[in-house]
């Protein structure tokens, strides 16, 4: 079995993170307020905060600024748990294994999540476009349209142009494959 190291220390980092549902169900634009629920229960029990967000139908990514990397673990498991415990009967699944049930799973989310430690300013920059790119990439919505997204915010703070990114993707952030 493969051992994995991770990257912990108590300073200020950032942390890219993409989890996904269960068999990729399309439910978390029309729970859209339930997430929202569930990113702030998280921070009421965890000491991080949202840098930038992108909600897709059936995927999120964020960056996280925190200080406990050791918590990241901890913050998407809180995330996932009162999301599917609040979560109307209609979308939890009946098909799930039996580990999955022991468990105490619902098929509303994959176990596993993606995360990558953010190196440097680079590297949050490449991570940060890639999370406002993603409208365009799933469904051909420039990212200015796509109202599941911090980008409305990095544009009232003069990080990005209002018409940034269009369908030529002049900025070449189609090429990146962080999901």
């Amino acid at each position: 079995m493969a051992t994995f190291r991770r990257y912990f220390n108590n300073e200020q980092m950032y942390v890219f993170i993409t989890f996904v549902t269960y068999e990729r169900k399309e439910i978390l634009i029309q729970n859209i307020d339930l997430l929202k629920e569930s990113l702030k229960y998280a921070m009421t029990k965890f000491s991080f905060g949202i840098f930038a967000i992108v909600v897709m139908k059936e995927h999120c990514h964020l960056i996280i600024s925190t200080n406990k990397s050791k918590e990241v673990p901890q913050i998407i498991k809180s995330i996932k748990y009162y999301f599917s415990s609040h979560i109307p009967e209609k979308y939890i699944s009946n098909d799930i294994s039996e580990s999955a049930i022991k468990r105490n799973e619902k098929g509303i989310w994959q176990r596993r999540y993606y995360d990558h430690i953010i190196r440097d300013e680079k590297d949050l920059y490449r991570h940060v476009d890639y999370i406002h790119f993603n409208p365009m990439k799933h469904y051909n919505i420039i990212p200015k349209d796509w109202k599941y997204s911090s980008f409305q915010k990095f544009i009232k703070n003069h990080w990005y142009e209002e018409n940034w990114c269009n369908f030529n993707d002049e900025y070449k952030i189609d090429t990146l494959d962080l999901e």
